[in-house]
Protein backbone atom coordinates (compact mmCIF):
# COMPACT_ATOMS: atom_id res chain seq x y z
CA UNK A 1 0.00 0.00 0.00
CA UNK A 2 3.27 2.30 -0.14
CA UNK A 3 2.12 4.99 -2.44
CA UNK A 4 4.91 7.98 -3.14
CA UNK A 5 2.70 10.45 -5.16
CA UNK A 6 1.79 13.69 -3.45
CA UNK A 7 -1.56 14.16 -1.49
CA UNK A 8 -3.79 16.68 -0.73
CA UNK A 9 -6.78 17.27 1.06
CA UNK A 10 -8.36 19.90 3.13
CA UNK A 11 -7.84 19.06 7.24
CA UNK A 12 -10.51 21.87 8.83
CA UNK A 13 -13.99 21.13 8.25
CA UNK A 14 -15.50 21.90 5.01
CA UNK A 15 -17.53 24.99 4.76
CA UNK A 16 -17.11 28.97 5.29
CA UNK A 17 -15.02 30.26 8.89
CA UNK A 18 -12.25 31.76 9.56
CA UNK A 19 -9.36 30.08 7.93
CA UNK A 20 -9.28 26.87 6.38
CA UNK A 21 -6.39 24.62 6.50
CA UNK A 22 -5.51 22.53 3.12
CA UNK A 23 -2.48 19.64 3.62
CA UNK A 24 -0.50 17.77 1.58
CA UNK A 25 2.29 14.97 1.56
CA UNK A 26 4.57 13.71 -0.38
CA UNK A 27 7.96 14.10 -1.99
CA UNK A 28 7.17 16.75 -4.68
CA UNK A 29 4.69 18.83 -2.30
CA UNK A 30 7.19 21.25 -1.09
CA UNK A 31 8.53 21.83 -4.72
CA UNK A 32 4.80 21.70 -6.07
CA UNK A 33 4.18 24.47 -3.37
CA UNK A 34 7.14 25.92 -4.01
CA UNK A 35 5.72 26.97 -7.65
CA UNK A 36 2.30 27.89 -6.94
CA UNK A 37 3.45 30.38 -4.36
CA UNK A 38 5.31 33.81 -4.12
CA UNK A 39 6.64 34.53 -0.52
CA UNK A 40 6.49 37.95 0.56
CA UNK A 41 10.13 38.11 1.47
CA UNK A 42 10.98 36.24 -2.07
CA UNK A 43 12.49 33.44 -0.30
CA UNK A 44 12.41 30.23 -1.84
CA UNK A 45 10.34 27.59 0.05
CA UNK A 46 12.85 24.33 -0.74
CA UNK A 47 15.72 26.01 0.75
CA UNK A 48 13.62 26.71 3.61
CA UNK A 49 14.27 24.90 7.64
CA UNK A 50 11.56 22.59 8.16
CA UNK A 51 9.10 24.00 10.68
CA UNK A 52 9.00 27.19 9.15
CA UNK A 53 6.44 29.65 8.36
CA UNK A 54 6.08 31.92 5.69
CA UNK A 55 3.48 34.48 4.35
CA UNK A 56 2.68 34.87 0.71
CA UNK A 57 0.64 34.52 -1.93
CA UNK A 58 -1.10 31.69 -3.90
CA UNK A 59 -1.17 31.81 -7.36
CA UNK A 60 -2.44 30.81 -10.73
CA UNK A 61 -0.23 32.41 -13.08
CA UNK A 62 -0.27 35.90 -12.32
CA UNK A 63 -3.77 35.98 -11.13
CA UNK A 64 -3.78 35.65 -6.85
CA UNK A 65 -5.82 33.29 -4.97
CA UNK A 66 -5.54 34.71 -1.58
CA UNK A 67 -3.35 35.87 0.73
CA UNK A 68 -1.96 32.57 2.75
CA UNK A 69 0.54 31.52 5.30
CA UNK A 70 2.31 28.23 4.71
CA UNK A 71 3.80 25.75 7.06
CA UNK A 72 6.77 23.52 5.56
CA UNK A 73 7.64 20.45 7.68
CA UNK A 74 10.56 18.58 5.86
CA UNK A 75 10.93 14.31 6.30
CA UNK A 76 11.35 12.82 8.28
CA UNK A 77 10.18 15.51 10.81
CA UNK A 78 6.86 15.14 10.09
CA UNK A 79 3.50 13.74 11.05
CA UNK A 80 3.74 11.34 8.27
CA UNK A 81 7.28 11.73 7.88
CA UNK A 82 7.09 12.57 4.18
CA UNK A 83 7.50 16.31 3.18
CA UNK A 84 4.65 18.09 3.91
CA UNK A 85 2.89 21.53 3.46
CA UNK A 86 0.09 23.45 5.00
CA UNK A 87 -1.59 26.01 3.79
CA UNK A 88 -4.01 28.43 6.02
CA UNK A 89 -6.08 30.48 3.49
CA UNK A 90 -9.27 32.22 4.51
CA UNK A 91 -12.38 30.28 4.79
CA UNK A 92 -14.15 31.05 1.79
CA UNK A 93 -15.59 27.82 0.00
CA UNK A 94 -14.46 29.09 -3.56
CA UNK A 95 -10.91 29.79 -2.19
CA UNK A 96 -10.57 26.40 -0.84
CA UNK A 97 -11.94 24.48 -4.11
CA UNK A 98 -9.87 27.08 -6.33
CA UNK A 99 -6.29 26.02 -4.43
CA UNK A 100 -7.19 22.02 -4.14
CA UNK A 101 -8.01 22.76 -8.14
CA UNK A 102 -4.85 24.10 -8.49
CA UNK A 103 -2.48 21.96 -7.04
CA UNK A 104 -4.31 18.88 -8.44
CA UNK A 105 -3.71 20.39 -11.78
CA UNK A 106 -0.01 20.64 -10.66
CA UNK A 107 0.51 16.93 -9.83
CA UNK A 108 -1.28 16.55 -6.28
CA UNK A 109 -3.71 14.21 -5.74
CA UNK A 110 -6.77 14.07 -3.63
CA UNK A 111 -6.08 12.20 -0.96
CA UNK A 112 -8.22 9.49 0.27
CA UNK A 113 -9.82 8.93 3.79
CA UNK A 114 -7.54 8.56 6.70
CA UNK A 115 -4.42 8.55 3.84
CA UNK A 116 -2.34 10.92 5.63
CA UNK A 117 -2.12 8.98 8.90
CA UNK A 118 -2.06 5.70 7.27
CA UNK A 119 1.27 7.00 5.76
CA UNK A 120 2.37 7.95 8.81
CA UNK A 121 1.80 4.10 10.09
CA UNK A 122 3.82 2.82 6.99
CA UNK A 123 6.47 5.23 7.35
CA UNK A 124 6.61 4.11 10.66
CA UNK A 125 5.77 7.74 13.02
CA UNK A 126 3.57 5.45 14.68
CA UNK A 127 2.36 1.41 15.13
CA UNK A 128 -1.46 0.74 14.37
CA UNK A 129 -3.19 1.09 17.30
CA UNK A 130 -1.79 4.22 17.56
CA UNK A 131 -3.41 5.43 14.29
CA UNK A 132 -6.29 3.49 15.01
CA UNK A 133 -6.70 6.26 18.42
CA UNK A 134 -6.12 9.12 16.04
CA UNK A 135 -9.83 8.77 14.62
CA UNK A 136 -11.30 8.33 18.36
CA UNK A 137 -9.46 11.21 19.53
CA UNK A 138 -11.23 13.81 16.65
CA UNK A 139 -14.39 11.82 17.66
CA UNK A 140 -14.08 11.89 21.29
CA UNK A 141 -16.83 14.19 22.72
CA UNK A 142 -16.03 13.74 26.58
CA UNK A 143 -12.82 14.53 28.84
CA UNK A 144 -12.89 10.44 29.45
CA UNK A 145 -12.88 9.98 25.86
CA UNK A 146 -10.50 11.89 25.17
CA UNK A 147 -8.62 10.98 28.28
CA UNK A 148 -8.30 7.11 26.55
CA UNK A 149 -7.53 8.35 23.06
CA UNK A 150 -5.11 10.32 23.81
CA UNK A 151 -3.39 8.17 25.87
CA UNK A 152 -3.71 5.07 22.92
CA UNK A 153 -2.76 7.48 20.94
CA UNK A 154 0.49 8.14 22.91
CA UNK A 155 1.20 4.31 22.99
CA UNK A 156 0.24 3.23 26.35
CA UNK A 157 -1.77 0.48 25.48
CA UNK A 158 0.46 -0.75 22.24
CA UNK A 159 3.09 -0.30 24.93
CA UNK A 160 1.89 -2.55 27.34
CA UNK A 161 0.82 -5.37 24.01
CA UNK A 162 4.68 -4.51 22.60
CA UNK A 163 6.47 -5.38 26.26
CA UNK A 164 4.68 -8.86 26.49
CA UNK A 165 5.12 -9.81 23.28
CA UNK A 166 9.03 -8.87 23.47
CA UNK A 167 9.22 -11.22 26.20
CA UNK A 168 7.05 -13.87 24.83
CA UNK A 169 9.22 -13.82 21.77
CA UNK A 170 12.67 -14.02 23.74
CA UNK A 171 11.05 -17.29 25.37
CA UNK A 172 9.48 -18.58 21.64
CA UNK A 173 13.49 -17.98 20.32
CA UNK A 174 15.45 -20.59 23.04
CA UNK A 175 12.85 -23.20 22.98
CA UNK A 176 13.41 -22.93 18.98
CA UNK A 177 17.01 -23.15 19.45
CA UNK A 178 16.31 -26.17 22.04
CA UNK A 179 14.87 -28.11 18.90
CA UNK A 180 17.65 -27.45 17.39
CA UNK A 181 19.99 -29.18 19.72
CA UNK A 182 16.96 -31.37 20.40
CA UNK A 183 19.51 -34.56 20.33
CA UNK A 184 21.97 -33.09 22.54
CA UNK A 185 19.24 -33.00 25.62
CA UNK A 186 19.95 -28.77 26.35
CA UNK A 187 17.70 -26.91 27.78
CA UNK A 188 18.15 -22.78 27.23
CA UNK A 189 14.60 -21.74 28.50
CA UNK A 190 14.07 -21.68 32.21
CA UNK A 191 10.34 -23.13 32.04
CA UNK A 192 9.75 -21.75 35.12
CA UNK A 193 9.98 -17.85 34.26
CA UNK A 194 8.32 -18.91 31.38
CA UNK A 195 5.30 -20.37 32.97
CA UNK A 196 5.15 -16.85 35.70
CA UNK A 197 5.40 -14.98 32.57
CA UNK A 198 2.12 -16.75 31.09
CA UNK A 199 0.57 -15.95 33.90
CA UNK A 200 2.03 -12.75 33.70
CA UNK A 201 0.79 -12.56 30.29
CA UNK A 202 -2.98 -13.98 30.34
CA UNK A 203 -3.47 -11.49 33.51
CA UNK A 204 -2.74 -8.78 31.21
CA UNK A 205 -5.24 -10.09 28.92
CA UNK A 206 -8.16 -10.63 30.94
CA UNK A 207 -7.74 -7.11 32.37
CA UNK A 208 -7.40 -5.78 28.71
CA UNK A 209 -10.10 -7.71 28.08
CA UNK A 210 -12.78 -6.84 30.97
CA UNK A 211 -11.92 -2.88 30.42
CA UNK A 212 -13.73 -3.38 26.96
CA UNK A 213 -17.25 -2.95 28.27
CA UNK A 214 -16.28 0.44 30.80
CA UNK A 215 -14.16 1.38 28.00
CA UNK A 216 -16.74 0.70 24.45
CA UNK A 217 -19.64 2.42 26.55
CA UNK A 218 -17.46 5.36 27.08
CA UNK A 219 -16.81 5.90 23.69
CA UNK A 220 -20.40 5.42 22.52
CA UNK A 221 -22.01 7.16 25.37
CA UNK A 222 -23.31 4.82 28.70
CA UNK A 223 -26.85 3.78 28.05
CA UNK A 224 -29.29 4.82 30.85
CA UNK A 225 -33.27 3.79 30.43
CA UNK A 226 -35.76 6.48 31.68
CA UNK A 227 -38.71 3.92 32.61
CA UNK A 228 -41.95 3.45 34.66
CA UNK A 229 -45.46 3.54 34.38
CA UNK A 230 -47.52 5.99 31.86
CA UNK A 231 -47.56 9.48 33.59
CA UNK A 232 -45.28 9.67 36.32
CA UNK A 233 -43.14 12.23 34.63
CA UNK A 234 -40.44 10.20 32.43
CA UNK A 235 -40.20 12.27 29.82
CA UNK A 236 -40.03 15.47 31.90
CA UNK A 237 -37.13 14.15 33.94
CA UNK A 238 -35.11 13.68 30.72
CA UNK A 239 -36.22 17.29 29.76
CA UNK A 240 -35.05 18.49 33.12
CA UNK A 241 -31.53 16.16 32.75
CA UNK A 242 -31.14 17.73 29.51
CA UNK A 243 -32.08 21.31 30.41
CA UNK A 244 -34.21 21.07 26.98
CA UNK A 245 -38.39 20.39 25.60
CA UNK A 246 -36.72 17.23 24.25
CA UNK A 247 -39.81 15.31 24.92
CA UNK A 248 -43.36 16.42 24.32
CA UNK A 249 -44.68 16.17 28.28
CA UNK A 250 -48.55 15.29 28.40
CA UNK A 251 -51.19 14.36 31.41
CA UNK A 252 -52.23 11.84 28.49
CA UNK A 253 -51.24 8.00 29.21
CA UNK A 254 -49.35 6.58 26.59
CA UNK A 255 -47.64 9.88 24.80
CA UNK A 256 -43.99 8.66 24.49
CA UNK A 257 -44.75 5.68 22.10
CA UNK A 258 -41.39 5.24 21.08
CA UNK A 259 -37.47 5.68 22.38
CA UNK A 260 -36.28 9.07 22.78
CA UNK A 261 -32.21 9.59 22.88
CA UNK A 262 -30.46 12.40 23.44
CA UNK A 263 -26.57 12.59 25.10
CA UNK A 264 -24.83 14.84 27.41
CA UNK A 265 -22.01 14.87 29.41
CA UNK A 266 -21.83 14.74 33.44
CA UNK A 267 -18.17 14.96 34.93
CA UNK A 268 -16.47 14.40 31.84
CA UNK A 269 -18.42 11.25 31.04
CA UNK A 270 -21.18 11.10 28.04
CA UNK A 271 -24.43 9.72 29.13
CA UNK A 272 -27.34 8.36 26.48
CA UNK A 273 -30.21 8.86 27.91
CA UNK A 274 -33.42 7.12 26.25
CA UNK A 275 -36.94 7.87 27.52
CA UNK A 276 -39.07 5.17 26.54
CA UNK A 277 -42.89 3.98 26.42
CA UNK A 278 -44.48 3.81 29.79
CA UNK A 279 -44.67 0.10 30.81
CA UNK A 280 -48.59 -0.96 31.45
CA UNK A 281 -50.82 -3.21 29.67
CA UNK A 282 -52.49 -1.77 26.62
CA UNK A 283 -54.48 -3.52 23.48
CA UNK A 284 -53.02 -0.42 21.87
CA UNK A 285 -50.83 -2.16 18.93
CA UNK A 286 -48.73 0.96 18.25
CA UNK A 287 -48.02 1.40 22.17
CA UNK A 288 -47.35 -2.37 22.84
CA UNK A 289 -44.68 -1.87 20.30
CA UNK A 290 -43.44 0.67 22.36
CA UNK A 291 -43.40 -1.09 25.33
CA UNK A 292 -41.42 -4.09 23.98
CA UNK A 293 -38.57 -1.29 23.06
CA UNK A 294 -38.78 -0.22 27.02
CA UNK A 295 -37.28 -3.29 27.89
CA UNK A 296 -35.31 -4.25 25.02
CA UNK A 297 -33.83 -0.89 25.92
CA UNK A 298 -33.60 -1.78 29.66
CA UNK A 299 -31.47 -4.74 28.59
CA UNK A 300 -28.99 -2.37 26.32
CA UNK A 301 -28.64 -0.05 29.08
CA UNK A 302 -26.08 -0.05 32.03
CA UNK A 303 -28.19 2.01 34.32
CA UNK A 304 -32.03 2.29 34.82
CA UNK A 305 -33.88 5.23 36.11
CA UNK A 306 -37.48 3.37 37.76
CA UNK A 307 -39.89 6.19 37.68
CA UNK A 308 -42.89 6.59 40.27
CA UNK A 309 -45.48 9.23 40.66
CA UNK A 310 -44.84 9.96 44.84
CA UNK A 311 -48.28 11.81 44.93
CA UNK A 312 -49.86 8.57 44.02
CA UNK A 313 -47.95 6.10 45.79
CA UNK A 314 -50.22 5.25 49.26
CA UNK A 315 -50.62 2.05 52.71
CA UNK A 316 -53.32 0.98 49.76
CA UNK A 317 -50.72 0.46 46.51
CA UNK A 318 -47.66 0.34 48.30
CA UNK A 319 -47.55 -3.32 47.98
CA UNK A 320 -48.53 -3.51 44.37
CA UNK A 321 -45.56 -0.68 43.76
CA UNK A 322 -42.66 -2.66 45.74
CA UNK A 323 -43.74 -5.45 44.12
CA UNK A 324 -43.07 -3.62 40.35
CA UNK A 325 -39.65 -2.61 41.38
CA UNK A 326 -38.60 -5.93 43.28
CA UNK A 327 -39.30 -7.64 40.02
CA UNK A 328 -37.61 -5.03 38.24
CA UNK A 329 -34.56 -5.11 40.38
CA UNK A 330 -34.47 -9.09 40.29
CA UNK A 331 -34.77 -9.45 36.68
CA UNK A 332 -32.07 -7.23 35.93
CA UNK A 333 -29.45 -8.13 38.57
CA UNK A 334 -26.76 -6.90 36.39
CA UNK A 335 -28.02 -3.26 36.58
CA UNK A 336 -27.27 -0.43 38.25
CA UNK A 337 -31.59 0.53 39.23
CA UNK A 338 -32.24 3.73 40.57
CA UNK A 339 -35.42 4.58 42.20
CA UNK A 340 -36.53 8.18 41.17
CA UNK A 341 -40.09 9.18 43.65
CA UNK A 342 -40.82 12.26 41.04
CA UNK A 343 -43.31 15.09 42.16
CA UNK A 344 -42.58 15.25 45.76
CA UNK A 345 -43.94 18.84 45.00
CA UNK A 346 -47.35 17.93 45.42
CA UNK A 347 -46.22 16.68 49.11
CA UNK A 348 -45.65 12.65 50.42
CA UNK A 349 -42.02 12.84 50.61
CA UNK A 350 -42.06 11.97 54.08
CA UNK A 351 -44.18 8.95 53.61
CA UNK A 352 -41.97 8.11 50.47
CA UNK A 353 -38.83 8.27 52.30
CA UNK A 354 -39.73 6.30 55.35
CA UNK A 355 -41.27 3.38 52.87
CA UNK A 356 -38.64 2.63 50.33
CA UNK A 357 -35.84 3.86 52.87
CA UNK A 358 -34.44 0.67 51.54
CA UNK A 359 -34.02 1.00 48.05
CA UNK A 360 -31.63 3.66 46.18
CA UNK A 361 -33.96 6.35 46.39
CA UNK A 362 -33.62 9.92 45.13
CA UNK A 363 -36.82 12.27 45.64
CA UNK A 364 -36.88 14.75 43.04
CA UNK A 365 -39.86 17.35 41.22
CA UNK A 366 -38.96 16.69 38.03
CA UNK A 367 -41.02 20.35 36.91
CA UNK A 368 -39.31 22.16 39.12
CA UNK A 369 -35.73 20.62 38.53
CA UNK A 370 -35.60 20.15 42.23
CA UNK A 371 -32.81 17.37 43.09
CA UNK A 372 -31.82 17.19 39.05
CA UNK A 373 -28.21 17.56 40.21
CA UNK A 374 -28.46 14.72 42.93
CA UNK A 375 -29.71 12.46 40.03
CA UNK A 376 -26.75 13.54 38.10
CA UNK A 377 -24.48 12.71 40.84
CA UNK A 378 -25.45 9.61 41.55
CA UNK A 379 -24.92 8.11 38.00
CA UNK A 380 -21.89 9.08 37.78
CA UNK A 381 -20.98 7.52 40.88
CA UNK A 382 -22.17 3.98 39.02
CA UNK A 383 -19.51 3.93 36.50
CA UNK A 384 -16.08 3.18 37.93
CA UNK A 385 -13.37 5.95 36.38
CA UNK A 386 -10.60 4.61 38.39
CA UNK A 387 -9.61 2.34 35.32
CA UNK A 388 -9.85 5.61 33.34
CA UNK A 389 -8.44 7.85 35.61
CA UNK A 390 -4.60 5.93 36.47
CA UNK A 391 -1.97 4.35 34.29
CA UNK A 392 -4.08 1.52 33.19
CA UNK A 393 -4.87 0.76 29.37
CA UNK A 394 -8.76 0.52 28.18
CA UNK A 395 -9.71 -0.87 25.54
CA UNK A 396 -12.32 0.68 23.14
CA UNK A 397 -12.01 -0.60 20.12
CA UNK A 398 -13.61 -3.88 18.88
CA UNK A 399 -10.99 -4.63 16.86
CA UNK A 400 -8.70 -4.88 19.73
CA UNK A 401 -10.74 -6.63 21.64
CA UNK A 402 -11.22 -9.79 18.99
CA UNK A 403 -7.49 -10.13 18.38
CA UNK A 404 -6.99 -9.50 22.44
CA UNK A 405 -9.46 -12.60 22.69
CA UNK A 406 -7.61 -14.72 20.33
CA UNK A 407 -3.91 -13.68 21.73
CA UNK A 408 -5.91 -14.86 25.06
CA UNK A 409 -6.77 -18.51 23.82
CA UNK A 410 -3.46 -19.40 22.26
CA UNK A 411 -1.47 -18.05 25.61
CA UNK A 412 -3.89 -20.22 27.63
CA UNK A 413 -2.99 -23.19 25.54
CA UNK A 414 0.34 -22.30 25.60
CA UNK A 415 0.21 -22.65 29.34
CA UNK A 416 -2.18 -25.66 29.56
CA UNK A 417 0.44 -27.37 27.27
CA UNK A 418 3.24 -26.77 29.13
CA UNK A 419 1.23 -28.22 32.29
CA UNK A 420 0.35 -31.53 30.36
CA UNK A 421 3.89 -31.81 29.07
CA UNK A 422 3.38 -31.64 25.56
CA UNK A 423 6.31 -31.92 23.15
CA UNK A 424 8.51 -28.20 22.80
CA UNK A 425 7.56 -28.15 18.74
CA UNK A 426 3.82 -28.28 19.52
CA UNK A 427 4.40 -25.61 22.35
CA UNK A 428 6.41 -23.46 19.92
CA UNK A 429 3.34 -23.67 17.31
CA UNK A 430 1.20 -22.41 19.90
CA UNK A 431 4.05 -19.87 20.67
CA UNK A 432 3.83 -19.06 17.27
CA UNK A 433 0.28 -18.59 17.26
CA UNK A 434 -0.13 -15.97 19.99
CA UNK A 435 2.86 -13.86 18.70
CA UNK A 436 0.74 -13.26 15.60
CA UNK A 437 -1.97 -11.90 17.50
CA UNK A 438 0.59 -9.90 19.25
CA UNK A 439 1.69 -8.79 15.72
CA UNK A 440 -2.14 -7.62 14.58
CA UNK A 441 -2.66 -5.47 17.33
CA UNK A 442 0.63 -3.11 16.91
CA UNK A 443 0.79 -3.94 12.88
CA UNK A 444 3.53 -5.83 12.49
CA UNK A 445 1.40 -8.06 10.78
CA UNK A 446 -1.04 -6.50 8.49
CA UNK A 447 -2.63 -6.97 4.83
CA UNK A 448 -4.05 -4.49 2.32
CA UNK A 449 -7.30 -5.46 3.12
CA UNK A 450 -7.02 -4.72 7.10
CA UNK A 451 -5.38 -1.20 6.70
CA UNK A 452 -7.81 -0.38 4.04
CA UNK A 453 -10.72 -0.97 6.47
CA UNK A 454 -9.39 0.77 9.34
CA UNK A 455 -8.30 3.52 7.43
CA UNK A 456 -11.41 3.79 5.24
CA UNK A 457 -13.33 4.96 7.90
CA UNK A 458 -11.19 8.54 9.01
CA UNK A 459 -12.06 11.87 7.60
CA UNK A 460 -10.84 13.20 4.78
CA UNK A 461 -7.84 15.11 5.67
CA UNK A 462 -6.41 12.75 8.24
Amino acid sequence: MIKTDTIIALATPPGIGAISVIRLSGIDSIIISNKLFKALNNLDLITQKTHSINLGYIMDSKTIIDKVLISVFKAPRSYTGENIVEISCHGSVFIQQKILDLFTSNGCRLADPGEFTLRAFLNGKMDLSQAESVADLISSTSESSHKIAMDHMRGGFSEDIKLLREELLNFASLIELELDFSEEDVEFANMKAFEDLLVKIISTLKNLIDSFSLGNVIKDGIPISIVGEPNTGKSTLLNSILNEDKAIVSNIAGTTRDSIEDEIVINGINFRFIDTAGIRTTEDEIESIGIRKTFENINKSNIVLYVIDSSKVSSDNLDSTKGKIDKLISTYLNKNILLIANKIDLGNLSFIEQEFSDYDLISISAKDNLNIDKVKTKISSYIELGIVNNSSSVVTNSRHFSVLNNALTEVQNVYSGMKDGISSDLLAVDVRQALYHFGELTGEITNDELLGNIFSKFCIGK
